[in-house]
Formats: structure tokens, C-alpha cells, sequence
């Protein structure tokens, strides 16, 4: 039971924390708030048995400590006049906002965590630590960053934003502008922990790139006019369209060679490509393009591997990034062959940001075993299933380690 309620608390902290950051207007409190939520359902749902809406069971009880919190602390005629209303006026949790509600408490949430006054991996990690409900160590590997590294960012951050008081809202003009870049980074971040989980059994987490994508079509009411606004729409609808084939039945993971395109939600694929048509030329609008070219591909064999490449190409222009290097490879392997591929990903043996990083001795291995040097590709497997904290993805290579000349 235990178990049950902590996985379920998992996937309901963010909106848990931002229902009451929005109370105390403070998120390092909101956090400690919600553990107390935690705290009462482990007490409380082992007798009662867990509610039909746990989400909304956890929110009422933060909420409630929250304001109990507020009037301790200061009276409640100061509040009110602080807030501008009424707290007892704040909607239920039990009536949840329009999924595309713009009066969002998690995009405030979102919004304050990417506030200037903090540094750009400060913003990415508190945001991925309270909206994305990671854990500080799924955290580090999603930054590609030393965990105690990480873990000081959060502490530091939330410390900052109470010091400087960061208004708990959606900010207007110029300061929306400024911190759109972050904004932007972390529902991307939030969304590949979904799509591709650091950690766990299972090798997704479909809210986390439910909560993603909703946050992404919200940015894109709230700024029509911005291009990677929209840009980033169309990459998560596009790589949304894709997850009901990723996964086989016994949750292993299926390649994109072996995925039934009949399977993909042909809604997401339309949506993703409208939204392409106002995306830019940024560095999501092109990794957009990227996901478009593999959509519009009725076969695996008829993917346009060279234009696939030569995207990466103009994605590393504007983005420098070892990640940006180790995909094009893989798309260079595709279109001029395994060896050209390989040339690439050896150039990235020495690379600091990529030491823990599964995926290049993943590729390697892969690389290795088409070109027939299967006891290279053996070896190569087992370090990157070594390193990956993902029960399924380790499974998965491990087979391949068994059988290098495999293709699943």
C-alpha cells in the first residue's frame, strides 16, 4: 500500500507543490507542505483505502495546511490585503482548471522557478526537481550533471527565491520574453523524462509527457506569436504521436525499425505538422523537422536519412552539444553506412558530458555489431546497460549483449 500511495504522490506532487506555492508564495515551503500531504494519505488511505480522486484528495489536504500556515503566521486581514482576495474564495481542488486554463497554478510554478534572479542550471533543475517530480538523482542525469552538483542548485535556488520574495505569477512583457528560454528548456526536459525515463521499471512516464505537452499548448496561447514556442509544440506532439508503439507488450522497449506505424496517433502526427508550419528555424523548430521527417516516412526504408543528417547538422550550428553529435551519427549510419557512423561517434570517446551517458556505448555497440565485430559490440552493450537506471533499457541490452548481431 506504501508503495502505491508514494507512486501516486509521485505523479501528483507538481500540482500538489504548486497549489501551495500559490497559498505561501514560497517553494521550498510548498515542498515541505506537500511532504506533510504525503505524510497524512500514508496515514490515513492504509484504513480508508485510497480516494477515486487521489490528486485531488492531496491538494485539498496541502491546501488546507497552507492557509493554516498563512494565518499562524501572519493574521488574515494582511493576507488578504497582500494577496488581493480572498483565500477562502480560491477555487477547490476538487474543481480543477480547464487543462488549457492560462490561470494555471503549475504554470506559475514553472514561471517562478525560471525567474532571472536564478542561473540558467539553477532554473532547469529546481523546475525539473517540482514540476517533473524528479528525484535529485534524475535530475543530475537529465542535465548530465554530478548529483551533488545538482542537489546544492535546488537548495540554493529555492533559498534565493524566497529571499528576493519572486511573486508567484505569470509574468507580462519583457520578463515573460527573458524567461521564456528556460521555460521552454524545461518542458522539453520534463517531457524526454517521460518519453525516455532515466530511472524506474518502466521505460516511460506518460504523465510526465502528458503534463509536457499540456504546458507547451498553453505557451502557445499565451504567445502565439513565438516561433519555438511552437517549434517545441510540434516536437512533443510529433514524438508523443510515436509512444503507444514504443513499448512491446512484456514493456520492453521496440525500435523504430520494428515500431507498427499503424500504431501512431495520426491526431498528434497532424497536430505536431500544423504546428510546425508557425515553428522558426530555433533548435526545437528543428528537431521538430527532424521528428516531421520520420512521421512522413510510410516505411522505415523510406526515411530520409541524408536530410535527417544534414538537420543535425544545423541543429549543432546553433545548439553545440555531444547528444547533437552522437544522433547525427546515427543518421550518417543510416545514410552513408555503419563505418561513417562509427568515424563520428569515436570522436566523442574523451567526452566529459558524455562519460555516463548510455547512449554512446549503446550506439557503438550497435554500430559495432553491423559492421560484424560482434565481441566489440558485446562489450560495449554491457557498459551501457551498466550504466543506465532504467530496469527495462538494461534488460533490453543486456539481450543485445548476448546475441550483438540482434536488431531487438
Amino acid at each position: 500500500m506504501n508503495e502505491t500511495i508514494e507512486t501516486v504522490f509521485r505523479i501528483e506532487s507538481p500540482r500538489v507543490i504548486a497549489a501551495a506555492a500559490r497559498i505561501v508564495r514560497d517553494v521550498g515551503r510548498a515542498e515541505e507542505l506537500a511532504q506533510d500531504a504525503l505524510v497524512a494519505a500514508l496515514e490515513q488511505w492504509p484504513q480508508t483505502g485510497i480516494p477515486d480522486r487521489p490528486g485531488a484528495w492531496l491538494v485539498a489536504a496541502v491546501r488546507n495546511r497552507a492557509v493554516d500556515v498563512v494565518r499562524r503566521e501572519q493574521t488574515y486581514a494582511r493576507k488578504l490585503v497582500e494577496f488581493g482576495r480572498n483565500l477562502e474564495d480560491t477555487p477547490a481542488p476538487s474543481s480543477p482548471p480547464d487543462a488549457d486554463d492560462i490561470d494555471d497554478d503549475l504554470l506559475r510554478l514553472i514561471f517562478v522557478a525560471c525567474h532571472p534572479v536564478l542561473s540558467a542550471p539553477a532554473r532547469i533543475a529546481l523546475t525539473l526537481r517540482l514540476l517533473g517530480g524528479l528525484t535529485t538523482a534524475e535530475v543530475a542525469r537529465a542535465v548530465l550533471a554530478p548529483e551533488s552538483t545538482v542537489a546544492q542548485r535546488i537548495v540554493r535556488a529555492k533559498r534565493t527565491l524566497a529571499a528576493r520574495r519572486v511573486p508567484f505569477e505569470v509574468p507580462v512583457g519583457a520578463d515573460r520574453a527573458a524567461r521564456l528560454s528556460s521555460v521552454l528548456e524545461v518542458v522539453y526536459l520534463v517531457f524526454n523524462e517521460g518519453y525516455s525515463a532515466t530511472a524506474g521499471d518502466d521505460l516511460l512516464r506518460p504523465g510526465l509527457c502528458e503534463d509536457a505537452l499540456r504546458l507547451a499548448r498553453v505557451l502557445a496561447a499565451l504567445m502565439p506569436d513565438e516561433p519555438e514556442v511552437h517549434g517545441l509544440l510540434a516536437l512533443l506532439y510529433l514524438q508523443a504521436s510515436r509512444t503507444g508503439a514504443r513499448v512491446a507488450g512484456d514493456g520492453a522497449p521496440v525500435l523504430l525499425a520494428d515500431q507498427d506505424r499503424g500504431r501512431w496517433n495520426r491526431l498528434f502526427i497532424r497536430l505536431g505538422l500544423e504546428s510546425l508550419l508557425r515553428a522558426g528555424t530555433g533548435p526545437y523548430s528543428l528537431q521538430a523537422a527532424i521528428a516531421a521527417c520520420h512521421v512522413r516516412a510510410v516505411r522505415y526504408e523510406d526515411t530520409d536519412w541524408a536530410g535527417i543528417a544534414a538537420l543535425y547538422e544545423r541543429l549543432y550550428a546553433l545548439s553545440p552539444s555531444p547528444v547533437v553529435v552522437l544522433n547525427r551519427a546515427v543518421a550518417v549510419s543510416m545514410a552513408q553506412g555503419p563505418q561513417a557512423g562509427l568515424a563520428l561517434v569515436d570522436r566523442l570517446a574523451d567526452e566529459p558530458a558524455l562519460r555516463a551517458y548510455h547512449l554512446l556505448p549503446s550506439v557503438r555497440g550497435d554500430l559495432l555489431s553491423r559492421l560484424g565485430r560482434d565481441d566489440e559490440a558485446r562489450a560495449e552493450f554491457e557498459v551501457a546497460a551498466a550504466l543506465t537506471d532504467n530496469a527495462r533499457e538494461r534488460q533490453w541490452l543486456l539481450r543485445r549483449a548476448q546475441h550483438p548481431s540482434a536488431e531487438t
